[in-house]
């Protein structure tokens, strides 16, 4: 079978979805509104959909990993939109390094995972 995938688009929950729209367009993501419970959320070509439903074992459970060319400095750019302070619920754990690159970590307001890494190769 022979794949001519151009994007991938995970589906994620939110607690509190007006909440989590904020919180991803402070991100740095540009919100298109789909309804009034799912929007896609997109950078640079790639994107996501939020839904308004949240079922705490899936969203426990929901980890994305998002390749970005230079995990410093997007870590110094994570640490300067003060994600933490405005969104009580975010948690921001640092630079961890692998024998296959590097990433950092980020929980959302929902419990979502997101892993921001660079690879070696």
């Amino acid at each position: 079978m022979e794949h001519r995938a151009k994007s991938i688009r995970p589906f994620i929950g939110a607690k509190d979805f007006e909440l989590s729209r904020s919180f991803y367009r402070d991100l740095g993501f540009q919100e298109i509104i789909l309804g009034h419970n799912m929007s896609y959320f997109k950078t640079e070509g790639i994107g996501f959909y939020l839904q308004d439903a949240y079922v705490r074992d899936w969203i426990d459970n929901s980890m994305i990993f998002l390749e970005v060319e230079d995990v410093g400095r997007y870590w110094e750019e994570l640490l300067a939109l003060n994600l933490t302070v405005t969104y009580k619920e975010v948690k921001l754990t640092p630079i961890r390094v692998y024998d296959w690159g590097r990433e950092c970590f980020m929980h959302d307001p929902s419990g979502v995972l997101w892993h921001f890494g660079e690879f070696y190769i």
